[in-house]
């Protein structure tokens, strides 16, 4: 059973005052009125008790004229039975204590002691005496106190009911002012304060209480505002700061995009993922908050993928060609603030793919307590799209080369099989018909001298164009170099009848498909040296990436140089060195210290597949 709210039992004792007020002062009027009934009747008869009392000493004093007059007795009789009158009693007190009662019992006593049996005595149609005369004024007297006291007493309970009225109405005025007193605070003034609040929530201000105190319905509801406009403010507060929080991601989402479309003009035109990526990724990194950003590409010749961008990092890398270029370098002191994983750092992977081929993988950095929004997920999403894409498109571009460039050099082998060779072919049989002719005489000894110089020219000539042929010929049957050369080594460890150590760390895409035959041709010629002259039994390959040019050796433990230098004239070493200004490098060929022989080709690639240069060869 719950209990009634403060607010009604206010208003309950409010109108309980009224109420009992009412009851009092109707109680009281009412006993009031009922003390005084009849007082009215009873004076006028203690008045008529005096003027009777005169009467009956004047009728004792006068003649009889008639027979038929009254007897004195009998007025004395009627005028006991006056004196005894009810109205007079009941407006004397029970209690025989009370003044009123006493002067009423005095009235009796004088009465019956005094003025009655003056009275009897007295002889009819005879003078009043002086004892009877006396009598009769004691007797008034103490009837005119009788009067007097009723008349007082009745005085006094009007005066009551007078104040009890007066009570009341102050008493009724009293509640009234309190009444509107405790509407006025506990009511209008808490109602007003609610309504500036609601006025002021619709206004959208937030900051204004109520503050009121009590257990009261208006102040419950007076909390209850209280608590709803902290709980809008917040709701509102919270609402717009993810409104500003989404616009500012739209601003950012809306830059990022305008960022990448303008890279990608650049990186689909240029065809270069350094200059092309790296500026569009640390633009992203400033807008989205997070970084570094790396991307590593895969390569099938290799378990781990290969780093091929960076946007930051406090050393250069291993595969950076131009060494003029600082765009991802940072101080370490910087380079230690990045979130990285032991900086309180987090990485998100996200796979570069295209349908049915894995090409790389995107690297991103944040920090933990930013986190990464689903925009900038969405957008780094978009950008693994965009570099998919470019990679793809540049792969799709250096196999078309690569076609291209074999069947330039088929059709050229061909034209050069078709004439040349067919013309040496000739001129080796005229030699040999020469040959036979019997020349006899002084002239014989010339005549050997000049077929032996032209038979050697000769041989000479077709074995350098059998080499231009293979070398034309030649093309990649795999997809990248690392398995060309590999298979290479397999069929030069098979001429050699031992294994041919080998060695290669050239990031993916290093090298353009005409770099790719070159460095290939110079590797397979140094190897056929190694075989057919050096007499060696350990030959080792290495093709290496010394930022920013590539080194690739050929090493045998044969028997080394003639004299320690460079053979003069000789067509394999020359085809070598054409190939290696070809491609804007050298070659050496040296002895080693501890034997054998060491073909050393270098080069700065100036493929624009990663990163171009321009750099002059060294």
């Amino acid at each position: 059973m719950t209990s009634r709210s403060p607010l009604v039992n206010r208003l309950a004792v409010v109108i309980g005052a009224i109420v009992l007020t009412a009851i009092v002062s109707m109680s009281t009027t009412l006993a009031v009125s009922n003390s005084i009934e009849g007082n009215a009747t009873a004076i006028n008869l203690a008045g008529a008790l005096r003027m009777g009392a005169s009467q009956l000493a004047v009728y004792s004093a006068t003649e009889p004229k008639t027979n038929d007059r009254p007897s004195l007795d009998s007025l004395i009789n009627e005028y006991e039975s006056r004196l005894q009158d009810a109205a007079i009693l009941r407006s004397v007190p029970k209690t025989e204590d009370h003044p009123l009662a006493k002067q009423h019992q005095h009235v009796l006593d004088t009465w019956k002691n005094e003025l009655k049996p003056a009275l009897q005595r007295h002889d009819v149609g005879t003078p009043i005496t002086p004892a009877m005369d006396t009598a009769v004024r004691d007797y008034i007297q103490a009837v005119d106190s009788l009067v007097k006291m009723l008349e007082e007493r009745t005085e006094a309970r009007v005066d009551l009911l007078h104040l009890i009225q007066i009570i009341s109405m102050v008493f009724s005025v009293l509640i009234v002012i309190a009444l509107f007193y405790d509407l006025k605070n506990r009511i209008l003034r808490p109602l007003r304060k609610l309504v500036a609040i609601a006025g002021a929530v619709g206004e959208k201000d937030f900051s204004r209480k109520a503050d009121l105190k009590g257990a009261d319905e208006l102040a419950q509801l007076g909390q209850a505002f209280d608590q709803m406009t902290s709980e809008l403010a917040l709701t509102y507060y919270e609402l717009e700061a993810k409104a500003r929080q989404k616009t500012e991601e739209l601003e950012v989402s809306h830059q990022a995009l305008q960022v990448m479309h303008s890279a990608s003009r650049d990186l689909f035109a240029k065809h270069d993922l350094c200059n092309g990526a790296i500026p569009m990724l640390q633009e992203l990194e400033l807008l989205l908050g997070i970084g570094p950003i790396r991307l590593f590409l895969h390569d099938k010749e290799s378990a781990e993928p290969v780093e091929a961008i960076t946007t930051a990092t406090d050393k250069r890398p291993f595969y950076c060609r131009d060494h003029h270029c600082n765009a991802c370098l940072v101080t370490p002191e910087v380079y230690d603030e990045m979130p990285l994983e032991n900086n309180d750092g987090r990485r998100l992977l996200l796979p570069i793919r295209t349908p049915g081929h894995l090409l790389g993988t995107l690297e991103v950095w944040y920090p933990a307590e930013k986190g990464l929004s689903a925009t900038s997920r969405r957008l780094l999403e978009t950008l693994t799209d965009q570099l998919a894409t470019a990679i793809f498109l540049e792969r799709q571009i250096t196999e078309e080369q690569q076609l291209t460039l074999a069947e330039e050099r088929t059709v050229i082998a061909r034209e050069l099989h078709d004439s040349l060779a067919q013309s040496l072919s000739y001129l080796k049989m005229q030699v040999t018909r020469l040959r036979r002719l019997n020349i006899t005489g002084d002239q014989k000894p010339v005549h050997d001298d000049i077929l032996d110089e032209l038979s050697t020219g000769l041989n000479s000539a077709y074995r350098q164009l059998r080499e231009l042929l293979a070398t034309f010929r030649l093309k990649l049957d795999t997809p990248d170099l690392a398995t060309a050369l590999r298979k290479t080594i397999d069929e030069f460890s098979e001429r050699l009848g031992h294994p041919v150590d080998f060695e290669y760390n050239l990031p993916p895409q290093t090298l353009s498909p005409n770099e790719e035959i070159h460095t290939l041709q110079i590797i397979r010629e140094g190897l056929a040296n190694a075989v057919k002259h050096a007499d060696a039994t350990i030959i080792s390959v290495k093709v290496l990436f010394e930022s920013p040019q590539v080194r690739a050796s050929i090493r045998d433990n044969g028997k080394g140089l003639p004299g320690g230098d460079q053979p003069v004239n000789h067509y394999g070493l020359v085809i070598m060195q054409d190939r290696a200004r070809t491609l804007g490098g050298k070659v050496k060929v040296d002895n080693r210290d501890e034997g054998g022989v060491e073909v050393t080709l270098t080069f700065v690639p100036k493929s624009r597949n990663l990163i171009p240069t321009e750099s002059s060869p060294a």
